[in-house]
Parts: C-alpha cells; sequence; structure tokens
C-alpha cells in the first residue's frame, strides 16, 4: 500500500480481484439485489451498508407498491445476500414520540464514535435532509433536520475534524435542479449547522458532471485526504446520465479538493443500469475499506437494483493524482 487508511476499516467485506488497470471494476454476479426483493416492496436501491459486530447492517431506500420511498433494515453475514424487516424503520424523537417522514430515501450511514449516523432525503415543506441515530439498527432517534429545504445527497464525516462535525450536502430545489454544486456545513452538536463552505462545482472540462454533483459515500481519512467518491450528472436528449467520479479532500480543510478526476470511474454501461425504473444512473452509497487498502462499494443501478463493485485505495488516490482537474475554485478554502 503507498497511502495508510486512517479510518476504521473491515477485513472480511466481499471481494472479486480483477487484473487490469481500471480503476473501479464490478461484480461478477451482479446486482446483489433485485426487483421485487421481498412482499410488497417493487425495488430496492441507492442503499448504505456498514460492517455491524460479525456481519453488516444496511439501511436501503425501498420503494412499495405505490412508488413511495421509504427506509428499511437489511441484514447480511457475508455482504452480499441480506435479509430485511418487513416494516419501515419507526423513528423517535429524543422524547420517544413518533417522528417518522413522509417519505425518505437516498441514505448514507456513518459510524462515529461507536454510533451510527443515518442521512437522507426526507420531506420537510420540499425536500431536505433527516438524521438519526442508533446504536443497534433496532431503535433510531430522529434528530432535528440540520439544513432548510431545499437540499440533497447529506454525507457525514466519520469524525470530528478540529472539534466539529462534518457534513456534506448539495443545495437543491424542488426538482432537478439550477443548482449543482457541493457544500460543507459544521456542528459542534448535530443541533446547529453553520460556517458553510463551497466544496466543488459542477463542470470542468468535460460533460459527464455537467448539470450537477452529490456527495457519495462517506468519506474515508487517508494519509493523502479524505478520499470520497461522487456522483456527477449530464442531461442528454434521452435525459439523465448518473456516473461516480473520485475526489480527495484537505484533511483538515475538506472544503479545499486537493485531486480531482477529470473523468468518471464509473459510468452507466451494464444492463442493470442502464434499463431500469431510471434508466442510466450508477449512484454510489457506501464504500468500506479493509486494513490492506481493498475497497467495497456499494451503489445504486437504474434506481431497480444494488450492485457491487470494487477498487483499492491506491487505485482511487492513484487516479484522482494522475487525471486531476482544477475546477473554478475548488482548490481554495470554500468561503
Amino acid at each position: 500500500m503507498k497511502y495508510q487508511i486512517l479510518s476504521e476499516t473491515c477485513d472480511w467485506i466481499p471481494y472479486e480481484k480483477e487484473e487490469g488497470d481500471d480503476p473501479i471494476w464490478r461484480y461478477s454476479l451482479n446486482p446483489i439485489i433485485k426487483r421485487n426483493p421481498i412482499s410488497g416492496i417493487a425495488r430496492i436501491f441507492n442503499s448504505a451498508v456498514v460492517p455491524f459486530e460479525d456481519g453488516f447492517k444496511g439501511v436501503f431506500r425501498a420503494e412499495d407498491n405505490r412508488t413511495l420511498p421509504h427506509l428499511i433494515v437489511g441484514s447480511s453475514k457475508d455482504g452480499i445476500n441480506f435479509t430485511f424487516e418487513d416494516h419501515a424503520i419507526d423513528f423517535k424523537d429524543e422524547d420517544g414520540k413518533s417522528f417518522n417522514p413522509y417519505y425518505a430515501y437516498d441514505p448514507r450511514v456513518t459510524k462515529i464514535d461507536n454510533k451510527y449516523y443515518v442521512c437522507w432525503c426526507t420531506e420537510s415543506y420540499g425536500p431536505t435532509l433527516g438524521l438519526a441515530v442508533t446504536e443497534d439498527f433496532l431503535h433510531f432517534t430522529r434528530l432535528e433536520n440540520p439544513v432548510l429545504p431545499f437540499n440533497r445527497n447529506g454525507v457525514l464525516f466519520p469524525r470530528k475534524i478540529n472539534g466539529t462535525y462534518k457534513l456534506l450536502s448539495r443545495v437543491s430545489d424542488n426538482g432537478h435542479t439550477p443548482f449543482g454544486d457541493i457544500f460543507l456545513s459544521e456542528s459542534k452538536d448535530l443541533v446547529y449547522w453553520g460556517r458553510h463552505r463551497h466544496v466543488m462545482e459542477k463542470g470542468g472540462e468535460g460533460w459527464w458532471e455537467s448539470l450537477k454533483i452529490g456527495g457519495g459515500p462517506a468519506p474515508i481519512e487517508t494519509s493523502e485526504g479524505w478520499l470520497m467518491l461522487y456522483h456527477g450528472v449530464c442531461n442528454t436528449c434521452n435525459g439523465f446520465v448518473y456516473s461516480i467520479g473520485v475526489v480527495v479532500l484537505d484533511h483538515d480543510e475538506p472544503s479545499k479538493v486537493l485531486y480531482r478526476s477529470s473523468s468518471y470511474v464509473l459510468t452507466p454501461e451494464k444492463d442493470y443500469e442502464t434499463v431500469g425504473f431510471v434508466p442510466n444512473v450508477c449512484f454510489p452509497c457506501s464504500m468500506i475499506p479493509s486494513s490492506d487498502g481493498r475497497l467495497v462499494i456499494y451503489y445504486g443501478a437504474a434506481d431497480s437494483y444494488v450492485a457491487l463493485a470494487f477498487s483499492t485505495v491506491d487505485k482511487l488516490i492513484d487516479y484522482a493524482k494522475d487525471h486531476n482537474e482544477v475546477v473554478g475554485k475548488d482548490h481554495e478554502l470554500g468561503r
């Protein structure tokens, strides 16, 4: 390994080695979660998985037969074959009263100090971010929404940085969307958020991220900086295309971009990515490292499936360096 991993690791991740120079490669038996996976659920996709005890837990975006998204818990021993709860997560507020969202989708899960924080897109007079915490994936305490509408793609860093929690998000509108950049907010208590910073802007010389970008899995801390996957979207004559890019952010001030790939590392090509409820989507939601630098990536495909991809920390950081592109003021403090 060229780069040291400073985040928590898991050595029993699923992994399939591929010889070659691709920065990311797909699992040969994708997708791991197909349509109609359990009774009453048409699709599970855009979901976040984390190591838990001697296996894996996940918070999954599930859409029922009314096409209404909600979150359910899934469990797995091997990170590939999952069983699911037959009900939506029942969120309680800090007083133990029901605090359930009308809809919930695209969750990310971040472990901080032995607690697991779930951030998702929720409804509050328009799309915004919901935030909850659990220690056992049985009981979920919902906290106050960290941001006003309209906002999506909330991602927490896995530790405090300079004494504060950090949250990535993408300011949005009520649709899809004239705003397209990633921002950073901070909080001392997970209640009051401020000191907002611009992190990355859409665009660059290529078209693959010309419409909007959004944070992906919780960043992984390495000796080179914070390694993060993100999604980039372009608009074509036949609709949006969601691809995956890679970026490295500064250790102490993650509003500064150190390296950013000018080209995607994964784009919709397989049938399960190009054909589905929403075609042409690769949407990364979780990335788990092992101590030797291997990576497993869980991503949503065509808003219909959950798929796996693999890489290594060295490959992704080297790819970001070798294909680095300076976009706007990304390399500066995002004030």
